[in-house]
C-alpha cells in the first residue's frame, strides 16, 4: 500500500542498521501488536469529542507516529513473507461480500454468525 520508493527507504533503513536478523515474521507480529495496542492507548478514555479536540491539537502528530509504527511493522511482515497487501485485501474484500451480504448486514453491527 505505501509506494514502492518509500518501501525501498525503509528496506534500507533496516538494512544499514542490521536489524534483518531481529526482524523474523514472529517478531514483526509481535512488534505489530504492541504498536496497535499503542495506538488504542491514543483514544482510551476519551469522549469522541475529547478525540476530536486531539486531533486538532498538538497531540495529533504522536497519533501519525503511533499509525505509522503500526504500518511499517505491516510493510516489513508482507515484504519478508512476499504478501502483496494490495492484493490480500482484494481478496478479503470478495470473501467479506459472501460473508457479509448487503441485504443481510446493512446498517448493523451484528457479527456475522449472529445476523439470520
Amino acid at each position: 500500500m505505501i509506494k514502492s520508493e518509500l518501501l525501498e527507504k525503509l528496506i534500507a533503513f533496516r538494512r544499514e542498521r542490521d536489524w534483518e536478523q531481529f526482524h523474523n515474521p514472529k517478531d514483526l507480529a509481535i512488534s505489530l501488536s504492541i504498536e496497535a495496542a499503542e495506538l488504542l492507548e491514543w483514544f482510551q478514555w476519551k469522549t469522541n469529542d475529547e478525540i476530536v479536540v486531539q486531533l486538532d491539537s498538538d497531540k495529533r502528530e504522536s497519533l501519525e507516529d503511533e499509525v505509522a509504527d503500526v504500518a511499517v511493522y505491516l510493510t516489513y511482515l508482507c515484504h519478508d513473507l512476499g504478501i502483496d497487501l494490495n492484493q490480500a485485501i482484494a481478496a478479503k474484500i470478495k470473501k467479506n461480500a459472501i460473508k457479509y451480504p448487503i441485504e443481510k448486514v446493512k446498517g448493523r453491527s451484528d457479527k456475522y454468525n449472529e445476523y439470520s
